[in-house]
């Protein structure tokens, strides 16, 4: 018998294609993924319960922040 089987996506996938095709040129895919994880982890932490809406809103302000710094290094 050879099944084929699937790891399930993370359920922050939707989140991260979303925030990935917002900030496209401005992070990597590799940054849009630590803020949501980070996001994921401090929402635990804070609230107990990490649900979609909130975890795409922090990370959302994190890479805005991670944005503004950039830019403003120059």
């Amino acid at each position: 018998m050879n099944e084929h089987i699937e790891a399930d996506p993370t359920p922050y996938a939707e989140i991260e294609a979303l925030l990935r095709e917002e900030f496209a040129g401005v992070h990597s895919t590799t940054t849009v993924t630590r803020c949501v994880e980070a996001a994921h982890y401090g929402a635990l932490e804070v609230t107990g319960y990490a649900h979609p809406s909130l975890v795409e809103r922090i990370a959302r302000k994190h890479l805005h922040v991670l944005a503004l710094v950039a830019s403003e290094r120059g």
